[in-house]
């Protein structure tokens, strides 16, 4: 005889805002009847925090993980003691995440996977069944956004940075060709965008001593954690979009055009205890004996026949979505006739 239980959510994107119910049903599937003592649905939220030796000394790495700031801990009964028939039996539910009863309730922050930081909600459904016998229990993480009271009430307009790269702005040693024979790339790219929308820019290459190999996009997650008096910051790499492949035509502007990951993102935050804040960098990869016999190089660490440029991102989540295109003035991109886009 064997019984388990499952925990379903309404929602297949698991995404719930603080003020909306969290819906689904608990399913027990038994082969015969059982009984139970009780069955309860915990709702827990947390910020968990660490600090490693990688980006800490010895004595910070010691503490290893913090205690996490509780955001969410609830227990509701979902049916009192009672006895479960044989086959499948669906129990639904619905429990609204913030209490209106508590006004000085912790904040909801977003969903985050980070390195350091994460910020994670799990609903757990249990059936107690006493001293004899094993009790049952099935948990699922759901995903919180922010409340649509909290958002910008109008679009933003994507705040675009001018930039430009060449030999002179490199803070690292570089390939002495490069440094004799200069290069040139300028472009822009936007700082501050909404959690919906691509990060959007365009780069031209006007002048390059050597070939380029690759031109690539990092977005980077910037987390700082407050340990004792000291804040403790990492930088790591979230994901790479590579948006040119060999060597490209010289004065020909090309997009940029980057999808956020969800989990890996959020609204930009800085908080007491902790900050997650985000960087876009655009990095070149020139052509040389060098770069071919170190393929799997690190990222994120300057190379001779590299040259990058680092800029601070702000995401911030709003009520609307709207999408924009930028384009060059001599751009040989063409907008479409009827979307313009």
């Amino acid at each position: 005889m064997s019984s388990k239980i499952e925990l379903s959510l309404s929602r297949p994107n698991r995404i719930y805002r603080p003020s909306e119910p969290l819906e689904g049903k608990i399913v027990v599937k038994s082969s015969s009847s059982i009984s139970h003592n009780g069955i309860r649905v915990v709702l827990n939220g947390s910020v968990t925090l660490q600090v490693r030796g990688g980006s800490a000394g010895v004595i910070e790495s010691l503490y290893g993980v913090l205690k996490p700031i509780i955001i969410l801990n609830r227990i509701i009964e979902i049916k009192p003691a009672g006895r479960i028939v044989s086959g499948t039996t669906e129990i639904p539910f619905a429990i609204t995440l913030r209490n209106p009863k508590e006004d000085n309730s912790e904040r909801f922050y977003e969903t985050f996977h980070g390195t350091n930081i994460s910020i994670q909600y799990l609903a757990t459904a249990d059936m107690m069944r006493g001293y004899l016998h094993k009790s049952l229990s099935a948990t699922v993480e759901f995903i919180v956004e922010s409340d649509k009271a909290d958002l910008l009430n109008q679009p933003i307009s994507p705040e675009m940075v001018i930039f430009y790269i060449t030999q002179d702005t490199q803070r690292h040693p570089i390939l002495p060709e490069l440094k004799s024979g200069g290069f040139r790339m300028t472009g822009r790219i936007s700082t501050q965008c909404p959690m919906l929308e691509p990060l959007g820019g365009e780069l031209t290459v006007e002048t390059s001593a050597l070939p380029i190999s690759s031109i690539d996009i990092h977005l980077l997650r910037v987390e700082s954690v407050l340990l004792g008096e000291k804040i403790i910051t990492e930088s790591s790499l979230i994901q790479t979009t590579q948006i040119a492949d060999g060597d490209v035509c010289r004065n020909m502007t090309m997009p940029i055009y980057v999808v956020l990951p969800r989990l890996l993102t959020c609204p930009t935050v800085l908080a007491g205890p902790f900050s997650i804040e985000f960087k876009v960098a655009v990095v070149i990869t020139f052509q040389s004996e060098l770069s071919r016999l170190h393929p799997k190089s690190d990222p994120l660490t300057p190379r001779l026949w590299m040259a990058m440029e680092t800029l601070p991102l702000e995401l911030v989540r709003t009520r609307f979505r709207v999408q924009v295109l930028l384009y060059a003035e001599n751009s040989c991109w063409k907008s479409h006739p009827k979307t313009g886009m």
